[in-house]
């Protein structure tokens, strides 16, 4: 007999398993370019 998933288990492994995966190099220059603030957060990722 197979056990229930809970909905809410399934909607967590699918974001995880789609989640975006960023270089170190590319976290730096995230990192970077919202210090120097000239453009906002969300305009920063690729």
């Amino acid at each position: 007999m197979k056990k229930k998933v809970s909905s809410e288990k399934v909607v967590k492994d699918i974001r995880r398993r789609t989640r975006k995966k960023y270089s170190s190099e590319e976290k730096v220059r995230i990192v970077l370019e919202g210090l120097r603030g000239e453009e906002s957060i969300a305009n920063l990722s690729p």
